[in-house]
């Protein structure tokens, strides 16, 4: 069901985070119709002004970490000039331990930022989907759709005719599947709305022509997505490149600013929040670091690009999201900077010490609760084993019998088990009382 572009999606990890997501808008959207402006790009906007604002700790922690990474990593280079060359285990044992320590020192995770990236990305992923399907997830929105999507329903040969429509072979799937040749109300009724949702104007009009008889009901479903979707003259369901292509056909100039408004924009404001964003030095780490930031650079200048093609093709709508987040995201780097810039490094530095600190106590203490319990546990195995041997042995034999029964079940305990832990920690022991 997941390729049903007006259901909700229902992937595992997507789908409730776009459901989420989804009241969020449909609450935005709600406020704005009470107030007498329900309209799409606003709501676009308020809904990225509030999903940002809910990821702004995650983006702290974020530049957090790469204003840290940029203060440790001489010392980390340090440690790699140090080991340069050396492959043995002690070494590389050696080189572990000590990156560790520094990485302890300033309180971060090697793994810090994909974490980070990590739990955007459904959120991000679940964001596209909410938008580029609103009524999917607005309740209002798809009620402009009736009661003209069951008349419809209800006409001879509408199927195929909106099969003739342009952005038809996206709901192939849909038209074919057996809820939809089944006649299952709710399903065929979403594959109408799917459909209709992405017609152009032109399309809309050519439904009316074809459609005479329904041409109220059509002109009342136009009017009200035409209020819930304009937005400065832009239609958000209508790509830029749609917009372009009419507005040459009519000659309208401002239509064509129009058009290309959003694809700039969205370029421009890509740009300005890559400057922002704190910039790695190229000639301040090892080659494998450099090699990576020197690709970084290089994305970083086809972004404005892509962005701009992205938001060309994709309904306004999308690049007006497009838009919005790349403003905010401005905001954030720009009060972010100043509040990391303020930042004392070192009094930060100190914290992360303390807290190692407290850590590694804790494992120590952790530690000798273990060494005491393998001990406890070695005498048992000794009370027991000796216990077992047969009183008619010299005392040579009841200590080698006794010694061999140790080695035996040191040697076969079960992985993971109270035994093989306690050998672990007399193992350490014996290692370190040496």
């Amino acid at each position: 069901m997941s390729n049903i572009l007006l259901t909700q999606d229902t992937g595992k990890i997507i789908g409730p985070v776009a459901k989420l997501l989804g009241y969020i808008m449909e609450g935005i959207f709600y406020v704005i119709d009470k107030i007498g402006i329900p309209n799409i790009g606003l709501a676009i906007i308020l809904f990225t002004i509030v999903i940002y604002l809910l990821l702004m700790p995650l983006t702290i922690k974020q530049q957090k970490f790469s204003k840290l990474s940029a203060k440790m990593n001489p010392e980390l280079q340090e440690i790699q000039k140090k080991y340069k060359g050396k492959q043995d285990n002690d070494s590389m044992m050696a080189m572990n331990m000590e990156t560790k320590a520094v990485y302890a020192k300033y309180g971060v995770s090697p793994s810090g930022s994909c974490v980070q990236l990590l739990i955007q990305m459904p959120i991000l992923l679940a964001l596209y989907r909410v938008i580029y399907n609103i009524p999917a997830y607005v309740g209002k929105v798809k009620e402009a759709f009736f009661p003209l999507v069951d008349k419809l329903i209800a006409e001879s040969g509408s199927v195929e005719f909106l099969k003739g429509f342009s952005n038809a072979n996206m709901f192939t799937r849909q038209f074919e599947n057996e809820n939809f040749v089944g006649g299952v109300t709710s399903y065929v009724q979403n594959t109408f709305v799917d459909v209709l949702n992405k017609a152009s104007s032109a399309e809309w009009i050519s439904l009316k022509e074809n459609f005479s008889n329904l041409s109220g009901d059509i002109d009342h479903t136009v009017n009200l997505l035409n209020q819930y979707n304009n937005f400065l003259g832009l239609s958000m369901s209508n790509s830029p490149a749609f917009t372009f292509s009419e507005a040459r056909e009519t000659g309208s100039v401002l239509m064509i600013i129009a058009a290309f408004s959003i694809p700039v924009l969205a370029a421009v404001t890509q740009w300005i929040n890559v400057k922002l964003m704190p910039q790695q030095d190229m000639n301040s780490g090892n080659d494998q670091q450099n090699t990576m930031a020197q690709s970084m650079k290089t994305m970083n200048m086809i972004m404005p690009v892509m962005s701009a093609v992205f938001c060309y093709t994709l309904p306004a709508g999308m690049g007006l999201y497009w838009v919005a987040g790349a403003v905010i995201r401005s905001i954030q780097q720009i009060l972010i900077n100043k509040h990391i810039d303020k930042m004392d490094i070192d009094e930060v530095i100190q914290k992360n010490q303390e807290k190692a600190k407290k850590k590694m106590e804790k494992a120590k203490e952790q530690a000798d609760k273990m060494s005491a319990y393998a001990s406890m546990n070695t005498r048992n195995v000794s009370m027991s084993s000796k216990a077992s041997i047969s009183s008619g042995m010299t005392q040579e034999e009841k200590d080698e019998a006794y010694r061999k029964s140790t080695e035996y079940s040191a040697k076969n305990a079960k992985p993971g088990s109270m035994m093989a832990k306690a050998n672990m920690v007399r193992d350490y022991n014996e290692k370190n009382n040496k």
